[in-house]
């Protein structure tokens, strides 16, 4: 069967006549298959899910342009006004995406600060009447509750909103569509559920599944119209295509980091460095038109908050963490400091993967079982939580509030870096400070500058590895969660942590070095470079940090990389999505295109029989099928193209037979037009079942060449495995045939899909090369 990363056609080749040669019992075996991926490392490539654990089919996305007769007689006929509508229509969905995208960003902002700040606010209340019982039920059955409506959500309408979304989102612009990521009801409770996990309380943020929510309203609004609601206006059908969705796709990638971050300039290097396989100029222009919108809506809608209209909505907003300094210069003392910062950031970050490695591992066996158990174990998490949130705080000792403040101490609402919890009055807790806040507030507490003994280094300590241990444990379990601020708390924490020690020999301000902490733990983790520091600096609103912040990335990614991959490329792995990366493996050099495919193949001729076809529709699972010309249509056996199986069940239920072994193409011109063979949305397209063929039109014949690729992207048998892997990435290729070197051969060798350049299909072939992984 064609199997996965080519939606089926992965397994792209082996069959013997009408026979198939292999048919992938290792891959497909039922049995098999059913085994948790997480607990058995044998890649299916097809997706289980982190949180479902469900296998479902992964399809490979068609990114090549289709050079046959109809798409050739549409071009020449497409007139300036149509061309002009493309490019209209283009830009306006990039619009439409940031608007769309600036205005859920800002609105789980807004239920966030209210939702949470409601909750503090009851919480605080209660302590100030110094009922601490009360107001623990208060606060762990707030978060409870929250907790419990986020994973139920998740668990039982769209469990592929569960985690960040980023490791999706990064497969599907290489080339993977798995089951259900961009569906609307990912996008429902992406966006709920998300509120609901981070106003309960939870260590994770949502920046990562804005993202994701950024890419799902794109490819909503790029699904080329819907009959369904009446949206058949002409100019949408430009968009049926897998490649004008991709490219829709990355603009709304990056006007999710836009809206988390409020970081239009990051937003597109992050499109670019982490979540685009494939770039162009033209793209990058609509990318940053996408993201200045997603800025201009961010900023319209919290100059109309800061009238009072919007609730508990901080003053900070969407600018999350503003750090001021006037500090221009800094001494070897302090790059020393930042060295060291950049070290402990890799060596913290690479332990931080492998250990959430092993959680997610352990997850997928406890989230198989069902979806009670993922929301059992939400409520487990929740209350852990809630436990350590309230629960250290009482560790900590009472501070008298500074003398010379121009803020209120203790504070008395919900959010500020002088919480009282249990102090008297004219005294505040740290550690509550930053417990028993959000974790926007956290964060800005963290980062403020000027506040050098605000905090003590024991309640630094204990948060950052509360902190550290919470956000491991935490993501992988049914709610949207991103990695962010997480990765963020726990780097400011440490950061500003060696910055007190640091305080007699360093001028940086001890704030800074929670910035340039946070930043270490972000490239140890994540192993971005350029984005993050954009987003970093835009953030904070602080140029003159720009080199530290540069020095402090570039260290922790190298420490980091040493030791393990970035943390979205190991839930890739983990959820046994296809991959490509964008060089090859050392191995591959030492095989050739023809060492990973085998035949003969399935093909057919210029004019197949109608029932040959349908047989072999039925039969595989393939998504391509060689086309070889044969006398007398030519003088020899030729390679003619590809034709596609969605083309192939267009053209089937067209009709168009002949009862004769004749080329009848322009009869086939003349009934269908090319967007008749546009791919359909969200996998509504024609499929077998659907076909209606009678005995007698089985005997019928129908001519292929309309229909059929003329110009795939062929290789030689002899092209080296490494240089054919890097060529059908960077190309964005479903198929790539090799044909042979010399001639009085058939015409084709074999095809290659992604699955041929897995690593566990040529391990499996190969086993000697494990040796040498």
């Amino acid at each position: 069967m064609d199997q996965l990363g080519d939606g089926n056609d992965i397994e792209s080749e082996r069959l013997n006549g009408k026979e198939m040669v292999r048919n992938s019992s290792d891959l497909f075996n039922k049995d098999m298959i059913r085994e948790p991926l997480l607990r058995r490392r044998t890649n299916t490539t097809s997706q289980i899910a982190l949180i479902g654990a469900n296998v479902c089919p992964i399809e490979s996305l068609d990114y090549e342009i289709v050079e046959n007769d109809l798409f050739k007689q549409d071009w020449r006929s497409r007139k300036k006004v149509q061309i002009f509508q493309y490019i209209v229509l283009k830009w306006t969905l990039a619009l439409l995406i940031g608007l769309g995208t600036g205005i859920v960003g800002f609105c789980n902002n807004l239920g966030v600060e209210n939702i949470a700040g409601f909750k503090l606010m009851l919480t605080s209340n209660l302590m100030f009447k110094q009922k601490y019982y009360q107001a623990f039920v208060a606060y762990a059955g707030c978060n409870v509750v929250l907790a419990v409506a986020a994973g139920i959500l998740c668990a039982y309408v769209a469990p592929a909103a569960a985690g960040s979304g980023i490791p999706e989102v990064k497969a599907y612009l290489n080339g993977v569509d798995a089951h259900s990521i961009l569906a609307p009801s990912t996008l429902f409770v992406k966006i709920f559920g998300s509120i609901l996990g981070v106003s309960a309380g939870f260590v994770l943020g949502k920046e990562g599944p804005m993202v994701h929510t950024g890419a799902c309203i794109a490819s909503l609004l790029g699904q080329g119209g819907s009959r369904k609601y009446h949206l058949t206006w002409t100019w949408l059908r430009y968009f049926k295509n897998d490649r004008d969705r991709r490219d829709l796709i990355t603009c709304g990638a990056a006007a999710g980091v836009a809206a988390a971050f409020r970081a239009p300039v990051g937003g597109v290097l992050f499109a670019l460095e982490e979540a685009a396989s494939w770039w162009r100029g033209a793209l990058l222009w609509r990318t940053f038109f996408t993201t200045a919108v997603v800025a201009v809506v961010l900023r319209a809608l919290i100059e109309f908050c800061r009238s009072g209209n919007c609730g508990l909505f901080g003053q900070g907003g969407l600018i999350m963490f503003d750090v001021s300094s006037a500090m221009t210069t800094y001494s070897t003392a302090d790059l020393l400091a930042v060295l060291v910062l950049g070290i402990i950031g890799g060596l913290f970050g690479s332990l931080y993967n492998y250990l959430v490695d092993k959680v997610l591992r352990t997850y997928s066996i406890i989230n198989e079982k069902g979806a009670a158990f993922k929301v059992l174990l939400v409520i487990i998490i929740s209350l852990l939580t809630s436990c350590c949130s309230y629960g250290l705080p009482w560790i900590a000792k009472c501070t008298p509030c500074p003398a010379d403040l121009h803020e209120q101490c203790p504070t008395v609402d919900r959010s500020g870096n002088y919480k009282n919890f249990q102090c008297p009055q004219g005294h505040y807790n740290d550690l509550a400070s930053l417990f028993l806040n959000t974790n926007d507030d956290a964060i800005r507490n963290l980062f403020s500058s000027g506040t050098e003994k605000e905090f003590y280094l024991s309640s630094l300590f204990i948060f950052f590895s509360a902190i550290y241990c919470l956000g491991i444990i935490t993501y992988g379990i049914a709610i949207p969660s991103g990695l962010f601020i997480p990765v963020i708390l726990a780097g400011a924490s440490y950061g500003r942590l060696i910055g007190t020690l640091l305080g007699s020999i360093c001028d940086l301000d001890p704030g800074l070095f929670a910035l340039l902490g946070a930043a270490s733990f972000l490239g140890g983790t994540m192993r971005m470079t350029v984005s993050l520091c954009v987003i970093l600096l835009e953030l904070t609103n602080n140029l003159l940090m720009l080199p530290l912040v540069m020095l402090v990335l570039l260290i922790s990614k190298t420490v980091a990389d040493s030791f393990n991959k970035g943390v979205y490329d190991q839930i890739l792995v983990l959820k046994g999505l296809p991959y490509m990366e964008a060089h090859s493996e050392p191995y591959m050099k030492h095989l050739v295109a023809r060492d990973v495919v085998s035949g003969p193949l399935l093909t057919f001729s210029g004019v197949e029989k109608v029932g040959n076809i349908l047989h072999a529709l039925k039969v595989t699972g393939h998504n391509g099928f060689p086309v070889i010309d044969e006398p007398p249509f030519s003088d020899a056996p030729e390679l003619c193209g590809l034709v596609l199986r969605s083309h192939l069940l267009v053209l089937l239920n067209g009709k168009r037979f002949s009862r004769e072994r004749i080329v009848s193409g322009e009869e086939i011109l003349r009934k269908f037009d090319a967007f008749d063979f546009a791919k359909a949305g969200s996998g509504k397209g024609l499929k077998v079942e659907d076909l209606d063929i009678t005995e007698e039109e089985m005997d019928m014949y129908v001519d292929l060449h309309p229909v059929t690729n003329t110009s795939p992207y062929t290789v030689v048998e002899t092209m080296s495995l490494a240089k054919a892997a890097v060529l059908f990435r960077q190309l964005g290729l479903r198929h790539l045939l090799v044909v042979p070197k010399t001639p009085g051969r058939p015409p084709i060798v074999g095809l290659l899909t992604r699955h041929d350049f897995m690593p566990e299909h040529i391990m499996d072939l190969y086993p000697h090369f494990k040796l040498h992984k």
